[in-house]
């Protein structure tokens, strides 16, 4: 299939009017929409995340290209490998390890970066290509590096870069360590979720340059986009979040799945029981990008919280330290207080409450009001102010 049998089709149009009009499609980003499609980098077989089910769908172009289209040209994420390449057949995988993201969210990104004329990109996180592609619009496939930690997924989309025109060079790597061969960079970009960002990417990036990257707690999988801003004496970055989004993990560090039994030994018993008038939707918000739940992770260190299933008009969400063994579970109901249970050095409930208090006192800030400052030495958050920060 050639390039232009990607383009000019009526579901690219309406997407492309509907990402200008919502402000996420610049105009100096519109000609690489419309001239780089989605569809040039997808494969045979997706999982396309279907709106309706609530679930991935796998959908062949062989099979039904034209609903395989409407999903490309479609603003949804779509699951290109699961398991890490291990996965076979057409049904889902257990874990999704690689994807085309929404449009909207490359988009978003991509106006956060603010790419200058000529610029140097380092991307980290290849996948299919079509992020690559689109800088390579803008800049010229000379100025653009990414790098992919798979190699199946880097050969991939190498070959369909070069199909397509735009033969950026892609390194197979561990991208954690960026790419100093090439440095140093104007920009970096990162289309993976982090929990440590690397200083080797500051230091790869020129001053007054800019980083990119989808970071965030092992509180929950939700992530923020920072956009940071590497200072003039090139020691560290630092800037505000941009708003939510959720990345697959950056392999080198995601959380390892975390084992009840090993935490709570049978019930929880009488373990220093105790109520708390804090609601289900007020901790918990509308869903797991509100800014509550980012707001407690970043006050609670080294702990992830996990939000079990409603029965019976209650529903228990546990909390589990990640430097020791100390836990805690709230049970909400829909009427009445919720009972607590904690044990452990740490009491988990007491501080996850007193994070969400001071969220309150704080006047209940977005994403937005939150920033990040990564020096050689580690992370800190901050609100409003990069002097007023905490350690995460």
């Amino acid at each position: 299939m050639t390039a232009d049998a990607h383009q000019d089709r009526p579901g690219r149009t309406e997407l492309g009017r509907v990402l200008m009009t919502g402000g996420v499609l610049s105009a100096d980003w519109a000609p690489a929409y419309a001239s780089v499609p989605r569809s040039a980098f997808l494969p045979n077989l997706i999982w396309p995340f279907d709106m309706a089910s609530g679930r991935s769908v796998p959908v062949s172009h062989s099979d039904d290209p034209q609903k395989w289209q409407g999903y490309a040209d479609a603003d949804v994420p779509i699951v290109t490998q699961w398991d890490d390449g291990a996965h076979q057949g057409s049904e889902p995988g257990q874990m999704p390890t690689s994807s085309a993201s929404m449009p909207s969210v490359v988009f978003r990104m991509l106006r956060d970066l603010d790419v200058p004329p000529g610029g140097r990109v380092l991307e980290v996180g290849t996948g299919t290509g079509w992020n690559a592609a689109l800088l390579a619009r803008r800049l010229g496939a000379e100025n653009v590096v990414t790098i992919e930690v798979d190699r199946a997924v880097a050969d991939a989309a190498r070959a369909a870069l070069v199909r397509f025109g735009t033969p950026v060079r892609v390194v197979h790597g561990d991208g954690f360590t960026g790419c100093a061969d090439a440095a140093p960079y104007d920009r970096i970009i990162a289309t993976c979720g982090l929990r440590t960002i690397p200083h080797a990417w500051v230091a790869q990036c020129r001053p007054g340059g800019v980083i990119v990257v989808p970071w965030g707690t092992h509180w929950g999988n939700g992530d923020a986009v920072a956009r940071l801003v590497v200072a003039g004496d090139g020691s560290s970055a630092s800037g505000a979040f941009t708003g939510p989004v959720e990345f697959m993990k950056l392999r080198a560090q995601r959380l390892a799945p975390l084992v009840h039994q090993e935490y709570v030994d049978g019930g929880v018993g009488d373990r220093d029981k105790s109520s708390t008038t804090v609601t289900e939707g007020a901790f918990l918000g509308a869903d797991r990008f509100s800014p509550q739940r980012f707001a407690v992770g970043l006050r609670v260190r080294d702990c992830a919280h996990v939000v079990a299933e409603r029965r019976e008009g209650a529903r228990p969400v546990w909390l589990y330290s990640l430097s020791d063994r100390s836990w805690a579970c709230v049970m909400f109901r829909d009427s009445g207080t919720a009972s607590v249970w904690q044990s452990g050095t740490r009491r988990l409930w007491d501080e996850a409450e007193a994070a969400y208090q001071w969220w309150r006192d704080k006047g209940e800030p977005g994403h937005e009001r939150f920033g990040l400052t990564v020096t050689a030495e580690g992370h800190t958050a901050w609100l409003d102010d990069p002097a007023d920060h905490w350690p995460v």
